[in-house]
């Protein structure tokens, strides 16, 4: 990341680049303050904001919002009590919002960046709102749970470049350098041309909330987002989307033209596992006869393994998190990843603040709407038993959002999809 610039040296580059004027309200307390705003108090939100704010040491935290007070009070403690970035959290009782409408009020507030945590579900009318603001974006992936969705994030995108602001992604391994190396390498033709890639993601299980006294349907189902197809997206969506992302990427950020895959629920099978699965085996095929063999599981006891490969004509390349889990075998002979490494969640952070410091937008849309449909077609496919291709994912009509949004309302229908008899929308 480069140094902070001075208030003044700013708009100096701002002018130079032709964007003074155009530039959203990122300094629009006039002074070097960011303001940043948190939605979704979570593990994942709390993170977030702690490394937002020691990517620029201009920035400060002045409001939070989520769907339940006891969250965004649990993150507001983190936060102040973290010795490196809580002198610069600044969030008055009146900046603290609550509600499935806190996201609005929060906007309405002042803010001129936006973290959007929350449960997937929500992220495409939190983002459509943060843009229609004119606020910077970090978008925890992934970005939808349905088609719907993703056709408003890839429309909001665009309005997003129109406006000049920037949206940054939470796929995170995109921002890893072990990953960024090898993918270069591959687009360099390092293992000649792509033929299979293999994606897994086996984990030992997941977290769940058993339904309390007094809770409505609505509320219990939003504490136990995780385990709703309609919050969540499934796991393949919500986590694997990872790995599956990494194969789009390997192959220059083209996608399947079909998949037919099977899943189902085998371990967790409690009604607190909602109505998703707990593994899934998708095969994705690419025009150029290319296939993506995707593999998933989250089943205690098993081992675990979250890694990907590409397999191309003339070697292979591995990815995985563990140290010197990045390696290309050619050829050439073998090549392994041996550092530095960087803090991948961090660089997110450090990316961001600088597109907004230097008036340069960065824009991970298309990437995060595409690799989102990507998993979800994954998720058709096995719910439905039937083959589907990325133009009926694409323009599928089936919208999984309640009739409104309210403790008392019905949420969707909790049905567990069973391949051959769950239709395709």
């Amino acid at each position: 990341m480069t140094p902070r610039r001075s208030r003044r040296e700013f708009f100096q580059a701002a002018a130079v680049a032709g964007t003074l004027g155009a530039m959203p309200n990122a300094h629009a307390a006039g002074n070097d303050v960011i303001r940043v705003g948190l939605v979704g108090c979570g593990d994942r939100g709390t993170g977030a904001a702690s490394q937002a704010l020691a990517a620029d040491s201009g920035a400060r935290l002045v409001g939070m919002a989520d769907a339940f007070q006891d969250r965004l009070d649990a993150s507001l403690e983190l936060l102040k009590a973290d010795e490196k970035i809580g002198g610069r959290v600044d969030v008055r009782p009146e900046k603290r919002f609550v509600g499935f409408d806190a996201y609005k009020r929060l906007l309405e507030s002042g803010v001129d960046l936006i973290l959007l945590c929350t449960p997937p579900h929500f992220r495409p009318q939190h983002l459509r709102a943060a843009v229609d603001a004119g606020v910077h974006v970090f978008a925890e992936k992934p970005v939808a749970v349905d088609a719907p969705g993703v056709r408003s994030v890839l429309e909001t995108c665009e309005r997003a470049k129109a406006k000049r602001l920037s949206v940054v992604s939470g796929l995170c391994l995109r921002y890893d350098d072990g990953f960024r190396e090898t993918v270069r390498r591959i687009h360099d033709g390092a293992i000649g041309e792509v033929v299979t890639l293999l994606a897994n993601d086996y984990r030992s299980g997941r977290w769940s909330k058993p339904k309390q006294p007094g809770w409505t349907e609505m509320y219990y189902q939003m504490k136990n987002w995780y385990n709703f197809t309609w919050l969540s997206g499934d796991f393949n969506v919500e986590q694997h989307v990872h790995y599956l992302d990494v194969c789009a990427w390997a192959m220059k950020n083209q996608y399947p033209v079909s998949a037919v895959g099977m899943g189902g629920r085998q371990a967790l099978t409690g009604p607190e596992y909602g109505q998703i699965y707990d593994h899934f085996s998708v095969t994705y095929q690419y025009a150029d006869g290319a296939v993506l063999i995707s593999n998933c599981r989250q089943q205690p006891g098993c081992k675990n393994d979250m890694s990907a490969r590409a397999i191309g004509t003339r070697g292979r390349a591995d990815f995985a998190e563990r140290r010197k889990g990045m390696r290309i075998r050619s050829e050439g002979g073998e090549w392994v990843f041996e550092g530095p490494t960087n803090a991948m969640y961090q660089t997110e952070h450090d990316v961001l603040f600088a597109s907004v410091r230097d008036g340069r937008p960065v824009n991970n849309g298309e990437y995060m709407a595409r690799s989102t449909l990507l998993a979800i077609m994954g998720r058709m496919a096995a719910y439905t038993g039937q083959e589907v291709t990325w133009e009926m994912a694409l323009n599928s009509r089936e919208d999984l959002s309640p009739t409104r949004y309210d403790w008392d309302v019905a949420p969707p229908v909790c049905r567990i999809a069973v391949p051959g008899q769950t239709p395709f929308v």
